[in-house]
């Protein structure tokens, strides 16, 4: 048992991201990607207009609704299985914002949110036939987040923390966090997240992971737009500078390593609908395993059932009765 796991007593896991609202459509071609000037697999930051023009494009497809971000969703999931949460975050006092903090509160979750005059941001997530998912954000209230937000947080409440990878865009709060959370002893995970963000921030993203992250958490494209390297020389690379990494390899499963030591974790067998949340709540399986002391392969098996079960359902939220099969497999 490392220092990672040696607390049995710990306090909470922390989440820091963007609190946005989830608007999932599912489409029958990629030529409306194109016409939106979307690249498939991408996470594109847009403005208001520019959003309501995607979404008048889409009027004509059947929608779905919930509360969403990715470290939002990890956290969720970690509440649903019972363990200890908090979140941070910057919602509009709107509809929206309602929905996003019952949402999270019904979870068990411990809300530290920023209240903004501006409106919930939201993202309009495009899911192909092939079950890939293109996301256009408009950030909204989130676009206020900013790193005066996190500097005086009491971390010491926590022993977790995870980091949204869609707010490397702004190094400063990134840093703020990585720094804060570092000197009070908690263990910093991190989930990159769309290659392209990854892509514009490799040099700070090599950074702060090298100096502050113990935990990385990163898809095959992630992990290549990070390194420049496939799949298994990724997580070799990545593993050097944590004490664990994790690549997400999609159907074929998940690789651990913590040292010298790794793992492959394989997948359940479920009717996929749609791929959302398949990473957020895979972290959330493995975060939930860390928490409680289980070793690395645990974690990941852990967190391959709640990925696999989450993409039997649209969008990043499951059933309450599916919730209560996983905690009694657990």
């Amino acid at each position: 048992m490392n220092y990672l796991t040696k607390n049995r007593l710990m306090k909470k896991i922390l989440g820091i991201g963007n609190s946005l609202v989830d608007i999932m459509v599912r489409i029958d071609n990629d030529h409306i990607l194109s016409e939106l000037d979307l690249p498939k697999g991408s996470m594109q930051l847009m403005d208001k207009a520019r959003s309501n023009q995607v979404l008048d494009r889409l009027k004509a497809f059947e929608k779905s609704q919930s509360a969403g971000g990715s470290t939002a969703n990890t956290i969720h999931g970690l509440g649903m299985l019972g363990a200890k949460t908090g979140f941070i975050g910057v919602v509009g006092e709107d509809e929206f914002g309602g929905s996003f903090v019952r949402d999270m509160i019904n979870a068990g979750v411990d809300l530290h949110m920023i209240h903004s005059k501006n409106e919930t941001g939201r993202v309009v997530a495009l899911v192909t036939t092939d079950y890939e998912r293109t996301f256009a954000t408009h950030l909204g209230a989130s676009a206020e987040f900013s790193h005066e937000f996190v500097s005086n947080f009491r971390y010491e409440d926590y022993h977790y923390v995870l980091i949204e990878g869609f707010l490397v865009q702004d190094h400063k709060l990134v840093r703020t966090v990585a720094e804060k959370a570092k000197a009070a002893g908690l263990v910093t995970a991190i989930d990159l997240c769309s290659y392209n963000v990854v892509e514009a921030n490799r040099e700070f993203l090599n950074e702060i992971i090298t100096k502050y992250i113990d935990i990385v958490f990163a898809n095959e494209e992630e992990a290549k737009a990070l390194t420049g390297l496939e799949p298994r020389k990724a997580l070799d690379e990545i593993a050097s500078k944590v004490k664990i990494a994790v690549v997400k390899i999609g159907s074929k499963g998940s690789m651990i390593k913590s040292g010298e030591a790794s793992w492959d974790i394989g997948v359940i067998d479920v009717k996929p609908v749609d791929t959302t949340g398949a990473g957020d709540l895979y972290a959330s399986g493995f975060l939930y395993g860390l928490s409680a002391g289980k070793p690395l392969q645990t974690c990941g098996e852990y967190g391959a059932m709640l990925s696999g079960n989450v993409i039997e359902f649209i969008g990043s939220k499951m059933s309450r009765d599916r919730w209560n099969r996983i905690r009694a497999e657990i």
